[in-house]
């Protein structure tokens, strides 16, 4: 596995409040974008692996609707986690 338990519990620490939070929203959208990191670079290297690029896709579309739901949720929150992970330019 690409995370070990000790660095998706200080992900979740970062980023989730708590390293047993593991269902916050602004949570599960770090460990996202940490996994579409990680297939981009695997894309990069393998372009023909055309199942891995169906998951990024997919993996894709679940941030931006967790995305989408903080949105609406409170905007405050949205903004932090976007300007905290760069996900916007």
């Amino acid at each position: 596995m690409y995370l070990s338990k000790e660095e998706k519990k200080e992900l979740f620490k970062k980023h989730g409040g708590d390293s047993k939070n593991t269902g916050s929203a602004e949570g599960q959208i770090a460990l996202f974008t940490q996994r579409i990191e990680h297939l981009t670079q695997h894309l990069k290297t393998n372009r023909k692996d055309y199942n891995t690029e169906r998951s990024l896709v997919m993996l894709v579309g679940k941030r931006r609707a967790l995305l989408d739901y903080l949105t609406k949720k409170d905007v405050l929150r949205y903004r932090a986690i976007v300007k905290e992970l760069g996900l916007r330019k």
